[in-house]
């Protein structure tokens, strides 16, 4: 099969031995179920595959609706004796950031699977690659469930690189480097969160297609995407406890901050308090009033200045035998 490098739709007819061969625009528009197992790959922006899904595809209005609908969290619904499912995956595409979660949508018959996108999903690629070698899936559960395992080893993936931020984090955060961790902590926390908030709904999606009672999917395939639900929900749980180790040093962040500025509020006192008394003195002695001490004096400066120093000594040596300071 000629690897297909167009930006438009994509449309391969499986050879049910883990490969396939791309059609054209009029074989799609002749196909019928006898002909063999049908992806379509639609990019939401070609406005021909939206044609085509739209009036020619035979796909009821309500399940294209979903296809064609932009943002949109997991969920899968049975209809009409197929399944429709919307499951999201890391955003891999250049310049993009892991918490933007790209989605992909799905509609699956016995014989027909149709796919569609508004970003890309290099998941959906690694599959086209997998048939271009000979090695993709052969049914529809196992398209499905080959889909749904790419998206996790992706999420896993992000789990993982955040897991280790954090552990970076902490151990900067140890070494003292205060305004790193303050920088990328709250970055690091927002992507754990915006991931879990897919994950979670995924998770349902998948379990409810497990319970599925259409026939489009075999025992077999119904335990992989179970086993895929249950990674899922380790990848929950990673990122419940990143949040947690974030949370843990975001607290050790503030109380480093805390104490820092608090030894220098202290350092700050130590200081009022030596000089307190010395400028009582200044003042006094700068009194315009007739009497004070050492006026007539010519060494009245230098005795006054010796007098605030060992004043000044005396209470910086008490502060120290005190272990104030």
């Amino acid at each position: 099969m000629t690897k297909y490098t167009r930006k438009f739709s994509v449309a391969l007819l499986f050879d049910g031995k883990g490969g396939a061969r791309e059609l054209s625009d009029d074989e799609v528009a002749n196909w019928t179920e006898a002909d063999g197992l049908l992806w379509v790959d639609i990019n939401q922006g070609n406005k021909k595959a939206q044609d085509w899904l739209m009036r020619d595809s035979g796909i009821d209005r309500q399940v294209t609706s979903i296809l064609m609908a932009g943002e949109t969290r997991p969920r899968s619904l049975v209809e009409g004796g197929g399944l429709i499912i919307v499951m999201r995956g890391i955003n891999m595409n250049s310049g993009a950031v892991p918490d933007d979660m790209v989605a992909v949508r799905i509609w699956i018959e016995k014989n027909r699977v149709v796919t569609s996108w508004r970003r890309k999903v290099l998941s959906i690629s690694d599959v086209r690659d997998a048939l271009d070698e000979g090695k993709g899936p052969k049914t529809v559960g196992e398209f499905l469930v080959d889909l749904t395992g790419r998206l996790s080893v992706r999420i896993e993936s992000a789990v993982e690189n955040i897991e280790q931020m954090i552990e970076e984090l902490d151990g900067k955060l140890s070494a003292g480097d205060i305004t790193t961790v303050r920088g990328q902590l709250s970055i690091v926390r927002r992507q754990a969160a915006a991931i879990r908030r897919h994950l979670s709904p995924q998770r349902d999606a998948l379990e409810r297609m497990a319970r599925s009672t259409t026939g489009v999917l075999s025992d077999k395939e119904v335990f992989s995407l179970r086993e895929e639900g249950d990674q899922l929900t380790r990848h929950i749980e990673d990122l419940d406890l990143a949040r947690e180790n974030a949370l843990v040093t975001q607290e050790e962040l503030m109380n480093m901050v805390a104490l820092e500025q608090n030894s220098r509020m202290y350092l700050l006192s130590v200081v009022a308090a030596i000089f307190l008394p010395l400028t009582f003195l200044t003042g006094m002695l700068g009194m315009n009033v007739a009497g004070l001490p050492g006026l007539e004096n010519p060494n009245g400066f230098m005795i006054s200045t010796g007098i605030m120093v060992l004043c000044g000594i005396g209470l910086a040596g008490y502060f120290k035998w005190k272990s104030w300071i």
